[in-house]
């Protein structure tokens, strides 16, 4: 073999490895790509993230919302599934009874133990337990909350999807683009506000950029937002199931 022809084969010899080594560190750089086989919103900046999550969450049909919130110095813990037409599930106060609420369009039901009953016959007081057995008629049953009831207003907002998630998503303070992690499996990118005091949302890197967990700025509490656009039913309870309270079932109301 020529010198020539040995320093050909050599070149081909060397073009082949360099192609290779230059084959094996691109798929080393995709593998290594955080935004690879997602919507790619982990790319924009966070005010951009954040605008798309919310708008996603604005043109949901329905979600689960689940987790703490804290609300005028009350924590409540929430159990809801919301979508336009109203919604159902379980809400908590610390150190009181828990009830199920029930909206259906305008009408508005809870449901609740003798215990919390008689805590509104005696305007949030503890009761004796005649009070409790007094209230034992109201035990599992729905009870209408007429539309004029102060409570009507306050127990409401938990079953309505705009106005809670509006109240939720706000955050305060300059956006910054925080950690990557997963929420229920679900890779996520996160958005920081105010230095995470002014609250903190995980967006959905898969599919619809969809918020899935949230944290209010100034520990007012961390939800959960699950089963986006998984619809469910809601009607109004049988008659049998329901019992009148009065024209108004605030706390003091006598």
């Amino acid at each position: 073999m020529t010198g020539r022809a040995r320093a050909h084969r050599s070149a081909a010899l060397l073009a082949v490895v360099c192609a290779g080594a230059v084959a094996a560190l691109s798929a080393c750089g995709g593998e290594d790509d955080p935004d690879k086989g997602t919507n790619g919103v982990g790319k924009l900046s966070p005010a951009k993230i954040e605008a798309k999550a919310r708008k996603a969450a604005e043109s949901a049909k329905a979600v689960r919302v689940s987790g703490n919130v804290v609300s005028k110095g009350q924590t409540y813990r929430l159990k809801m599934r919301l979508k336009h037409g109203g919604g159902a599930g379980e809400v908590s106060a610390k150190g009181g009874s828990a009830f199920e609420l029930l909206r259906v369009r305008k009408d508005l039901y809870l449901k609740a133990g003798a215990e919390f009953w008689a805590k509104q016959e005696k305007g949030g007081k503890e009761p004796a337990k005649s009070d409790v057995a007094a209230a034992g008629k109201l035990s599992g049953k729905y009870v209408k909350v007429p539309q004029g009831d102060p409570a009507y207003e306050q127990l409401s907002v938990f079953t309505d999807m705009s106005t809670l998630l509006d109240g939720l998503l706000a955050m305060d303070g300059k956006r910054e683009t925080g950690e990557r992690g997963e929420v229920g499996g679900v890779r996520t990118v996160r958005v920081t506000a105010g230095k995470g005091h002014g609250g903190t949302v995980d967006v959905s890197l898969e599919g619809s950029p969809y918020p899935l967990r949230l944290q209010r700025g100034g520990g007012a509490g961390t939800v959960q937002l699950a089963n986006w656009n998984s619809e469910f039913s809601l009607k109004a309870p049988d008659k049998s199931e329901t019992v009148d309270y009065g024209k108004n079932i605030s706390p003091g109301r006598h």
